[in-house]
């Protein structure tokens, strides 16, 4: 650039902050350098001053920054201060200037120019110092050499100034210039993913005061330059380059969904939804169309997609307003599909499955790696952190380590993780809803065991879930059929479909194709039904109507008055109380309304109702016991282990001489226990297989 267009720009400059940024220059005076080292620059201002100049700004962003920042520091100040390292930063570019990770090409001219991308923290190192300009002292005469230094290497300088001797030299750091430096990698959202692609990232270069803003797991979106890197292997330079980014301006996204592109038509369609009479039986129609049944279990992933509203009140504190749902069930009735469907379906989300996962991918990894300059610790985002403000999907919940299921436990209630490894301290945002699949202990359902003591979760994680629901495979003729016929109708739109597309010479018309297809098509458009959610989510926050409220009020008293006589169990927690708020906020967010009216407040009434009559229920009493969930064991079994203890104890006192209580005592006397001798003898083996009773020989046994 020639000096007359040089000083012309930087006068354009000076006009440009004049008329749009004279009080944010007059701030960042007050501040400077302490507290402000830079001006946040909206390019629409730019380009509304001076297109021109704003685009020459995108072409060519290292000179024109150079530019800018010439100008601020001419810029006229009432005050004698000198802003002579402040920084210009551009931020909110073009739509056309934001690009996808994947989609950085040379053949677009990408490389070079100013782009923003929009994507998850991954990795983010620490914070360290970077020598900008080293003060070499002479160790002979002990002149000062300074050289300038840049990202090519460290540059030393051939011979002293003052002896012109070859040195040697050090380095003075008191007399060098420093600036912080920060390495970040941006990973694409998972929003933007579709079809199982592997999601891209990109590595950005911060310096100065822009470092040290972000940690893994934010969504942001980076303003920067486009670099290339040669790639080396071991000392040899290769052919391939890698792209990387040198940021200019970080912004931490707290949208729902900046991916997610919402038209006024989109806002249209989807306000002409929600006032649909039939829109609750769509919406589940619209749920894995493929799979027959399960409106209930639909239903309520469809709530738990649009989630209850997240509170925060006035002293600070939080309460969280997604769900967690836990599928248990026999093999092959289709949960990891309903699963796959919800993660297509939401508009962020992660899959994962259980085995494949350990504590530190589904919360937070502590990696040592050369991501940054030399071996150091950074922390890695795993699943739950990833899906912040979505859904994490976990299949096969119960074929991982019950070590790493524990991981999740802060997770799911506090919606936070805090890692402490490696000498990091950290605290990352998981504000997600955790969609389990889990099969029984062994396998399959038994039928003749109580459901609670089949499921072969902690207490504590299970308890976390706001709705469980068990899917058995039992045989049913008339329900059978009608399955039977749905995954043959199924199938054959799919073989119809294929054929048409694959054989050229297909016998089947169009029409024909269309006709089957519709009866196992979605009511409402996965693409149209992914809007629906994130419009939902971002505009309606529902609040409760008195009736609602009293239903509500009135459900829960009427449950926990059961637990009212001595020795009745507890049928239901505060926990559940929460639950239920929680759906009734959901369940009128999809109809986008403003209040949560009664008819919301008993369909989620009715969808806890169904969850405890299948897990909460005593099943020797028929009694609801929150017990069987909150700690896997009901109040009857509770009772049964006292009381059996209890009678191995005063048998074991009134036979002293002998090692312990005989077995064939206990089993006589198990009437004393409130139980026959055949249960005495099935709550005798789980006690001794437990240790909580041991044979000090055989046919006699103690307590521990």
């Amino acid at each position: 650039m020639s000096q007359a267009a040089e000083g012309q720009d930087v006068d354009a400059f000076l006009s440009f902050y004049r008329t749009y940024y004279s009080d944010e220059i007059a701030r960042l005076a007050q501040n400077y350098p302490k507290e402000r080292r830079s001006l946040y620059v909206e390019y629409d201002d730019l380009y509304t001053y001076d297109a021109d100049l704003a685009e020459r700004y995108l072409n060519r962003p290292g000179e024109m920054q150079e530019v800018a920042e010439e100008a601020l520091r001419t810029y006229d100040l009432p005050v004698d201060i000198s802003l002579g390292q402040a920084h210009v930063r551009l931020r909110t570019l073009p739509r056309e200037n934001t690009i996808d990770i994947r989609a950085v090409r040379v053949s677009d001219d990408h490389i070079g120019s100013l782009v923003a991308v929009q994507g998850i923290v991954r990795k983010a190192t620490d914070v360290r110092p970077k020598i900008v300009e080293a003060a070499f002292e002479c160790q002979r005469c002990g002149t000062m050499t300074y050289i300038p230094q840049n990202d090519s290497g460290f540059q030393e300088p051939h011979e002293c100034q003052g002896c012109e001797r070859q040195g040697p030299f050090r380095v003075n750091n008191n007399e060098s210039k420093f600036i912080d430096s920060q390495q970040l990698r941006v990973q694409e959202s998972p929003e933007g993913l579709r079809g199982g692609e592997t999601p891209q990232s990109i590595d950005v270069n911060l310096e100065d005061d822009v470092c040290g803003q972000v940690t893994p797991g934010d969504h942001v979106t980076v303003v920067g330059r486009l670099e290339m890197e040669q790639v080396t292997s071991g000392q040899e330079k290769t052919t391939v380059f890698d792209p990387y980014m040198e940021g200019v301006s970080v912004v931490i996204e707290d949208e729902e969904f900046e991916d997610m592109d919402i038209t006024e038509a989109d806002k249209r369609e989807i306000i002409e939804l929600s006032d649909d009479p039939d829109l609750y039986e769509k919406m589940i129609a619209s749920v894995a169309p493929a799979i027959y049944g399960y409106d209930q279990e639909k239903l309520s992933m469809i709530l738990q997609l649009f989630s209850g509203v997240t509170k925060h009140l006035p002293d600070g504190s939080r309460i969280r307003g997604d769900l967690h749902m836990l599928l248990i069930g026999d093999p092959g009735t289709g949960k990891s599909q309903l699963l796959s469907y919800i993660q297509q379906i939401a508009p962020r989300s992660v899959y994962t499955s259980g085995k494949g996962s350990s504590a530190a991918g589904l919360t937070a990894a502590a990696v040592r790696d050369d991501f940054g300059d030399g071996q150091q610790w950074t922390l890695e985002a795993g699943a739950l952190v990833l899906a912040d403000k979505g859904i994490a999907a976990v299949d096969e919940l119960d074929k991982m380590d019950s070590s790493d299921r524990s991981a999740m436990h802060e997770g799911l209630e506090q919606q936070k993780i805090s890692v402490s490894k490696a000498g990091i301290n950290a605290t990352l945002k998981a504000r997600c809803s955790l969609l389990g699949a889990a099969n029984p202990k062994y396998g399959r359902f038994d039928q003749y065991e109580p459901i609670g003591e089949q499921i072969d979760l902690e207490p504590a994680l299970i308890s976390r879930f706001d709705l469980i629901f068990t899917v058995t495979d039992s045989p049913d003729p008339e329900h059978d059929a009608r399955l039977a016929d749905h995954i043959l109708t199924t199938n054959y739109a799919g073989e119809l479909n294929t054929q048409r597309e694959e054989v050229a010479t297909s016998e089947f018309s169009q029409q024909e194709v269309d006709n089957v297809t519709r009866e196992v098509a979605p009511a409402i458009e996965p693409d149209l039904l992914r809007k629906y959610i994130a419009h939902a989510k971002r505009s309606c926050f529902p609040t409760m109507t008195d009736e609602a409220k009293e239903s509500i009020r009135e459900f829960y008293v009427d449950l926990r008055s059961k637990g009212a006589d001595e020795d009745a169990p507890v049928p239901v927690t505060a926990r559940k109380l929460e639950a239920l708020v929680r759906l009734s906020e959901a369940s009128a967010r999809v109809r986008l309304s403003d209040t949560v009216e009664p008819s919301d407040a008993d369909r989620a009434i009715e969808i806890v109702r169904s969850c405890l009559q299948d897990i909460g229920v005593d099943p020797e009493t028929g009694e609801f016991d929150a017990d069987v969930v909150e700690t896997g064991q009901s109040k009857t079994q509770r009772d049964r282990i006292k009381g059996i203890k209890d009678l191995i104890q005063t048998i074991a006192q009134e036979y002293d001489d002998e090692p312990g209580a005989p077995v064939d005592t206990i089993l006589e006397r198990a009437d004393e226990a409130g139980m026959d001798a055949e249960k005495a003898e099935k709550q005798l083996e789980k006690l001794r297989t437990r240790g909580e009773i041991y044979e000090p020989q055989q046919g006699y046994v103690r307590t521990t």
